[in-house]
């Protein structure tokens, strides 16, 4: 089964060939994501991530919601451990 998770857009930048990149927390993990497919994404925002790509912006509120039902199901520990050393973890 394919997940698409929510995360928190903490950062935007431009990787060397134009391509918008940027940091996303997931609620205490944070990765590299492509933001290519959310032009209009800003820091503070929420967004579906699956496979390394934001595909939508959700609010708050469902994003919230999501993380509660990781929690739930102990995924978000999963997911922390699925990515190997260049996890980074935020506080």
């Amino acid at each position: 089964m394919c997940l698409g998770v929510p995360g928190k857009v903490t950062r935007i930048d431009k990787d060397p060939h134009g391509m918008t990149m940027g940091r996303v927390d997931f609620s205490g993990i944070t990765r590299e994501v492509c933001l290519a497919y959310v032009p209009e994404v800003k820091p503070g925002d929420y967004v579906i991530v699956h496979v390394g790509f934001a595909i939508s912006i959700v609010d708050e509120e469902e994003a919230k919601a999501v993380f509660e039902y990781l929690k739930q199901a102990n995924d978000l520990e999963a997911l922390g451990r699925s990515a190997g050393s260049s996890e980074e973890s935020g506080t």
